[in-house]
């Protein structure tokens, strides 16, 4: 059973906190954002999050064709991102602890009801 920390990151909501022209691009922000979360698997996010942990970036619409990458996973939403979020946090909660990045006040009421932490996007450190 794995026991790291479990975090993860609201894409949609995340990219779209930063007004860097991100619309134009749906699926390259979403890349950018998973490439910059690469070094949290090892590093975590101190002191609130200690390291090691296992990072997942969830995505919808246009992102949804964005790769997992080494420290990464990357979990497609099928249709409501937030939905998935939701079903990754109750797989997880019996188990060990989640952490929810996301601004979006209705999912994390959602996702604190099932036991997980709640962070917005600006708690992430991000280049760019």
């Amino acid at each position: 059973m794995d026991t790291r920390p479990l975090l993860i990151v609201d894409g949609a909501n995340v990219v779209g906190s930063r007004p860097d022209g991100w619309w134009r691009d749906r699926a390259g922000a979403a890349a950018r954002l998973r490439d910059a979360l690469v070094p949290l698997a090892e590093a975590g996010v101190p002191p609130e999050l200690p390291p090691p942990i296992e990072v997942v970036l969830v995505v919808e619409g246009a992102a949804r064709g964005v790769a997992a990458v080494p420290g990464v996973g990357v979990v497609a939403a099928p249709g409501s991102g937030d939905d998935t979020m939701v079903e990754l946090v109750a797989a997880a909660a019996a188990r060990r602890r989640s952490v929810v990045v996301t601004a979006d006040r209705e999912l994390r009421a959602r996702v604190r009801a099932l036991g997980a932490e709640v962070h917005g996007p600006r708690w992430l450190p991000r280049d760019g």
